[in-house]
């Protein structure tokens, strides 16, 4: 922690600020026991984070739906284009969902996911982990075109998007792209649905922004992969870059969201509240705003089996114990995915990123309600 604080220190070059910033490294294991809690005032915590969570975190229920509604039928929309657009392609039913269908949600209705199954043939294709390939790449798989003397290429629709044997979610993605930015009567569609839905061009992944009177929501497209595994695990296809490119991402989130309920239905706990807290003091603050629902998730998912107390009334004692960990983790760069640890999901942040992050972390670890 010396050597992060020191760091710390130098680049703001304000000696005065980086001995603040050693005492709170050097005592924010302290801050979680019992003096700690005396001194923080827990039950005041508490009392805020409910505050909190009622003002700032708590979706309403009428835009819960109103999203639901539109997203709904924003997919059906969808299915029909691409029925009448690739209607050689079989892709199955588009299904929204997402942490907001799952009660994940913080804050506003910001993000919605929407599967695009593709309908592979069974038998012609296999799967081959990502550290297998050149890539190198433990997030990711292949998905390799097999038995090809007895059904060579052509005889799958899905064979026009190979790239050296390979099915590429970045020739899929392109495809895609260019559809829903130039050929889709998106409003002709809006104005049928009463809102208007405007294709990311900006974005690699492809995103429909969707402006109703009452809200704004990102409608994400997922090209997937299904039944990757017998455990539900999705491969999406994703704007991946270098040896990488060609390979669909491993998608943890359903997985993520039923480990949380799992865990949660185990002692009545506090786990996926915990989350939103998380993501609502995150998503306000502009130094904290990089830190996305998966990282948090990681953290919680890292705390939610220890022998601890997850009641409501622990719930500032958690709130405290999870910034503690992210401390941790960015002290050391690294965040490891439950699920896979080879998988490092700080891999990707600047060194500055770290730096700003950990400083507004362990100050919060002194004054945590300077982050409510």
């Amino acid at each position: 922690m010396a050597e992060f604080s020191q760091k710390q220190r130098k680049q703001r070059g304000d000696e005065g600020l980086g001995s603040v910033v050693d005492f709170l490294l050097a005592n924010a294991r302290l801050v979680l026991g019992v003096g700690g809690a005396a001194v923080l005032g827990i039950a005041t915590l508490a009392e805020k984070l409910l505050a909190f969570e009622r003002n700032r975190v708590t979706i309403p229920e009428a835009h819960v739906a109103l999203v639901k509604q539109l997203a709904g039928d924003i997919a059906l929309e969808l299915q029909a284009y691409l029925r009448n657009k690739f209607p050689e392609l079989p892709f199955g039913a588009l299904v929204p969902g997402g942490p907001l269908y799952d009660g994940l949600q913080a804050g506003a209705a910001e993000r919605v996911r929407l599967l695009a199954p593709l309908e592979l043939e069974p038998g012609l294709w296999s799967l081959v982990p990502g550290m297998d390939t050149v890539a190198r790449e433990p997030r990711c798989w292949a998905v390799r075109r097999t038995q090809l003397e007895f059904h060579p290429r052509g005889r799958s629709p899905w064979d026009r998007f190979l790239v050296g044997g390979y099915l590429s979610s970045r020739v899929l993605l392109e495809l895609l792209r260019k559809a829903l930015a130039a050929s889709v009567n998106w409003p002709a569609i809006g104005s049928l649905l009463g809102c208007l839905i405007r294709p990311n061009v900006a974005s690699e992944e492809l995103l429909l922004d969707v402006q109703h009177e009452c809200l704004e929501f990102t409608l994400a497209v997922l090209l997937v992969v299904p039944g990757a595994s017998t455990d539900d695990r999705l491969l999406l296809a994703w704007p991946l870059e270098g040896l990488a490119a060609n390979l669909w991402l491993q998608d943890l989130y359903p997985v993520e969201a039923a480990c949380l309920r799992a865990l949660d239905d185990q002692d009545a706990g506090t786990r996926r509240r915990l989350l939103l807290l998380l993501c609502g003091v995150c998503r306000g603050h502009p130094a904290l705003v990089r830190l996305g629902w998966s990282h948090l998730t990681q953290v919680v998912l890292h705390l939610g089996k220890e022998e601890v107390a997850w009641t409501e009334e622990a719930l500032g004692d958690r709130f405290l114990q999870a910034l503690e960990f992210l401390v941790g983790s960015l002290e050391q760069a690294n965040l490891p995915c439950h699920f896979n640890p080879g998988v490092n999901l700080l891999d990707s942040f600047r060194e500055e990123e770290i730096d700003d992050i950990g400083y507004v972390l362990y100050s919060g670890l002194q004054v945590p309600e300077s982050l409510l």
